[in-house]
């Protein structure tokens, strides 16, 4: 049973440092053996171990995870949440994810702050104004809530941007999404890990997948820093590191990793309450809830796996946001960091089996990885409960790339990625 604190509770525990707090999950000596197993204790590894055993009914779970939870893209990422994507197979994908972000908090009984602030791509050329439309409509016609807005109706919504006709990047118009928004990165990790604890599941820090158990041509379990796990239906969910660890299963992955640079300034009085994203100047901002203004860019376009950003991406970044918001000049940067995400030929995830049989793959989410965690942990759990796809993950499989049957969502991100 969950302990209730009161008010005065709180207060006391805040001046005893947090002494008398429950653990929000345990930390257990991992088993010899699992119904399944999820390399990755990410948001969507996290996911998938919820939706398996809420779901699936599987009762012996275990999440692995090299590091500490959330430490990977999911607390290194700008946490924009939307699903105006063009292609009908994104756009289900990434609808139902918003979906059950809408009602996240409340299934986890845990607040993930998720806030419909709604997000503003701005146009920046009458040719651009021609496709937005084009966009808007394929939108429409998926079912998503997309629609045009004029200048006027912008500088209602973000009376701070430069929309001046001597802008050196003049706005003509946008593309406005009003269910979108954000969430706190780091709630959606620790929600889903409350709740997986509460229904049993095994959560494994600070324990490296060194090598797979392979016997009959099929992944058996996992080799790790705290011995040998064993389990018919393994789950990997380390985004940017998911090429090295298919290199350990025996198979390359289309997959490229790059670093994804963002930064935070200093906290402010509210200034912004919505996501705007300007293809022009390859830059996108909001601002939190505690002031900062939370910005990012484009891809550092060397591969690697490096967690920090560097100075001349960030250069690009910043010049870009002074672009759109000059009266933001004086700020402050309190920090920069870089998430490394995983890349396709086509920009969209991979989500089916391995070459490997026994292995599951959720990957491949780009830049998307955040906004898509909901529904890369329910499709994943699927894949591994029932061994076949899902509706909606289907076109996602491996085998696109042998078809050529590919998603092109590299115009998704509004960014050049």
């Amino acid at each position: 049973m969950t302990r209730r604190y009161s008010a005065l509770s709180l207060i006391k525990e805040g001046f005893a440092n947090q002494k008398g707090w429950e653990q929000a999950w345990r930390s257990p000596e991992p088993k010899a053996s699992y119904d399944a197993i999820i390399i990755g204790g990410g948001g969507h590894g996290l996911a998938t171990a919820y939706y398996l055993a809420r779901n699936h009914g599987f009762n012996s779970i275990a999440v692995i995870e090299k590091g500490w939870l959330g430490g990977g893209n999911t607390g290194r990422n700008t946490t924009t949440i939307r699903s105006n994507y063009f292609y009908p197979e994104s756009a289900a994908l990434y609808e139902a994810s918003l979906k059950l972000y809408e009602t996240m908090s409340k299934e986890l009984n845990y607040n993930v702050m998720f806030s419909q602030r709604g997000v503003l791509t701005m146009v920046h050329s009458k040719g651009e104004m021609e496709i937005a439309a084009r966009l808007v409509n394929a939108m429409q016609i998926n079912g998503i809530d997309s629609e045009m807005l004029d200048l006027e109706q912008i500088r209602k919504i973000v009376p701070l941007y430069d929309l001046s006709p001597g802008a050196r990047f003049q706005v003509l118009g946008g593309v406005w999404q009003g269910r979108a928004g954000v969430a706190r990165h780091d709630a959606v990790a620790w929600g889903y890990a409350r709740a997986a604890d509460r229904l049993k599941v095994d959560i494994i820090q600070s324990c490296e997948v060194t090598d797979f158990i392979i016997e009959g041509g099929r992944c058996r379990g996992v080799v790790t820093s705290k011995g040998h796990m064993r389990s018919d239906r393994v789950g990997l969910a380390v985004a940017g590191h998911s090429s090295q660890m298919g290199a350990k299963a025996g198979f390359r992955l289309p997959v490229l990793s790059y670093t994804l640079q963002a930064c935070v300034s200093e906290p402010v009085k509210p200034a912004l309450d919505t996501v705007v994203l300007a293809p022009a100047t390859a830059t996108y901002v909001s601002q939190s809830d505690k002031g900062e203004f939370v910005i990012g860019g484009g891809l550092d376009r060397v591969p690697s796996y490096q967690q920090r950003g560097n100075l001349p991406q960030l250069e690009v970044v910043l010049s870009g946001l002074l672009e759109m918001f000059p009266s933001l000049g004086q700020m402050k940067l309190m920090r920069q960091w870089g998430g490394v995400v995983d890349v396709t030929p086509d920009s969209s995830p991979i989500i089916g089996e391995s070459p490997l049989p026994g292995l599951f793959l959720n990957c491949g989410w780009g830049t998307g990885g955040f906004k898509g965690i909901p529904i890369g942990g329910v499709m994943l759990a699927h894949l591994m409960a029932n061994g076949k796809h899902h509706d909606l993950s289907r076109p996602f499989d491996l085998d696109r790339f042998q078809t050529g049957r590919l998603i092109d969502e590299a115009a998704g991100s509004g960014i050049a990625h």
